[in-house]
């Protein structure tokens, strides 16, 4: 059974439907609903791309996203949000690529939003919204 609760306006909805998608991961929920916005959508399709999320559907005032799970685990199960509404951290592609290990970043670049892997593939530096682990 899924509650519809009414979203209240944010400072940050970007860091706001991150969060919610971490939070919906820990819980094993597999739906999230968040009102609609041109940046949450190219995040969600991006982090489709990367096959963190199984479905994106824009409805008329909301974005639906489903997650994805592998074996009933989330396969989305941390995120640690790296720029701020008062901080915004830009990284260039050289800066990007020498952060290692197994977290992908996401990366508002001029292309859109892209995974630090593809940042560094283009050659393309920007502002670091989040670290995906």
């Amino acid at each position: 059974m899924s509650k519809t609760r009414k979203q209240s306006v944010s400072n940050y909805p970007v860091g706001d439907f991150l969060i919610q998608l971490k939070n919906a991961s820990r819980a094993g929920n597999k739906v999230v609903k968040v009102m609609t916005s041109n940046k949450i959508l190219a995040i969600a399709e991006t982090l489709k791309k990367l096959g963190f999320l199984d479905s994106v559907k824009k409805e008329k005032e909301e974005i639906v996203v489903g997650l994805t799970f592998k074996n009933k685990k989330p396969l989305l199960m941390d995120v640690k949000l790296v720029s701020k509404p008062g901080l915004r951290i830009y990284m260039g592609a050289d800066e990007i690529a020498k952060k290692k290990g197994p977290s992908i970043f996401l990366v508002t670049t001029t292309k859109g939003v892209i995974s630090s892997v593809q940042a560094v593939k283009d050659r393309q530096g920007g502002e670091v919204i989040a670290e995906i682990l």
